[in-house]
């Protein structure tokens, strides 16, 4: 059950429920039915014998009978019988057992072969002294009969009543809970879209489903209206702090140009900038991904020439890498045009060759790629380096996540991969992380190739 939906659970429901019901109801109405027919026979019966009274007459010494005690008026064999039981007039039915005891006024049952009957003696006087016995028979298996094709229809027309109830009990509870499907679809696009601002708007309602969707809607409003003051905090403290880390920084230069600084306050000095354009570095691109947040950061884009920029941003950090001994391994295709910023572009390029520097060990090499694949430009930067748990690998992307503790002390301010998914996804892109533990880690990005004219 658990894999069923609420649809086909309800539906279920409802159709076993009218089941029972169906067939409680059809149990009642045949059984009082069966009663009502046999009631109704024996009601006939009493009827036809003490109506068959008026078609005996005493005339001039002797009896008469009326032919209509031949005839079977409502099923019912009349016959009449003398004081000794001999039959004197009527009819009885084939195999009917004669020597059946009369009693007078008492409906009995009698079966003969196949064939089961009421029998009713009502005795009459015509005469003072004379008594006569008349006697009633009338057919109970074919009343009965008549109700078994009625039951055998009933039991034909079930299965089609449940069939019904069932297609029915479907549409129903489809329409039932059709705002249920628009209230999923709705959370499940503001979950991909990351979209708060949208809402399920059901409108008015009394039900739970109503309630229900009114309840998120304020929900995601109270949400959507804690992230903009988040994000405005964040916006305004890393305006507030940009200011107070240039003054630290023009000092620290300041100082650091003057002669006669001992070399334990030069070094001192020294670790203070360089804490000082890390933080700096840090609320730059924390800057940049608020505005991002709130739809503010402008993004122009043109025809650039990706290669260009990939040997741009390798020169750049071919230093850096040195200084780390580590070799930078470049494989560039020439000549890759794509459609985007060219700021955005080379800072995607120099955040994950930074990551790697960071992450990969002394010694080691670091393998750069840009390669023209299926109508997509794809980027790679391999490295050999401390790599990432399976676990901490779907985190990456977050904002200050930081897996463990060799990745937490080498500086990094949790930033930059946070900013390249952003950067590759205003380009229309896609980026892809993979990594061992102990063996290296290897980002890979696509971006849609700019078609000649």
């Amino acid at each position: 059950m658990k894999n069923l939906s609420l649809k086909q659970k309800l539906t279920i429901l409802y159709t076993i429920l009218m089941t029972i019901n169906i067939c409680a109801v059809f149990a009642v109405l045949f059984s009082l039915s069966n009663r009502e027919i046999l009631s109704s026979v024996q009601n006939r019966l009493r009827e036809s014998v003490a109506g068959a009274f008026d078609d005996i007459e005493w005339e001039d010494g002797r009896l008469n009978f009326d032919t209509d005690l031949l005839e079977l008026e409502n099923g019912v064999y009349l016959s009449v019988y003398d004081e000794e039981g001999v039959l004197l007039y009527g009819k009885i039915p084939y195999g009917f057992d004669q020597s059946m005891v009369f009693q007078d006024g008492l409906v009995r049952r009698q079966k003969a072969e196949r064939v089961e009957y009421f029998v009713l003696d009502m005795s009459y006087a015509p005469k003072e002294d004379r008594h006569l016995m008349v006697r009633g028979i009338i057919s109970i298996t074919d009343a009965e009969e008549s109700f078994r094709i009625t039951l055998r229809l009933a039991l034909v027309f079930l299965p089609l009543l449940v069939v019904l109830t069932a297609v029915l009990g479907y549409f129903m509870t489809r329409r039932t809970l059709r705002p249920v499907s628009h209230i999923i679809e709705t959370v499940r696009s503001i979950q991909e879209e990351e979209d708060l601002s949208r809402r399920i708007d059901l409108g008015e309602g009394r039900d739970e489903i109503y309630r229900l969707a009114s309840t998120f809607d304020n929900m995601l409003e109270q949400i959507e209206e804690s992230m903009k003051r988040e994000k405005q905090f964040t916006s305004d403290v890393s305006h507030e702090l940009r200011t107070p880390l240039a003054v630290i920084l023009m000092q620290c230069d300041s100082l650091l140009s003057q002669d006669g600084l001992t070399d334990e306050v030069r070094e001192e000095i020294t670790v203070i900038r360089k804490k000082a354009g890390g933080l700096s570095g840090m609320i730059a691109q924390l800057l940049l991904l608020s505005r991002a947040d709130q739809g503010r950061e402008k993004v122009t884009k043109e025809t650039l020439d990706l290669s260009e920029l990939s040997e741009m941003a390798a020169a750049e950090m071919t230093a850096l890498a040195e200084d780390k001994e580590i070799r930078l391994e470049t494989e560039i295709t020439p000549h890759l045009m794509v459609c985007g910023d060219e700021t955005l572009l080379i800072r995607l390029w120099l955040n994950l060759l930074q990551n790697a520097v960071t992450y990969g060990k002394r010694g080691g090499c670091i393998r750069m790629s840009l390669q023209d694949k299926d109508e997509m430009v794809t980027g790679c930067v391999e490295d050999d380096g401390i790599g990432i748990s399976a676990e901490d690998l779907p985190h990456i992307w977050e904002r200050f996540y930081r897996a463990d503790s060799s990745r937490s002390d080498s500086g990094s301010s949790g930033l930059g991969l946070s900013m390249v998914q952003w950067i590759v996804s205003v380009h229309n892109g896609t980026i892809q992380a993979a990594s061992q533990p102990g063996r290296g880690s290897r980002f890979t990005f696509q971006l849609p190739k700019e078609k000649k004219s």
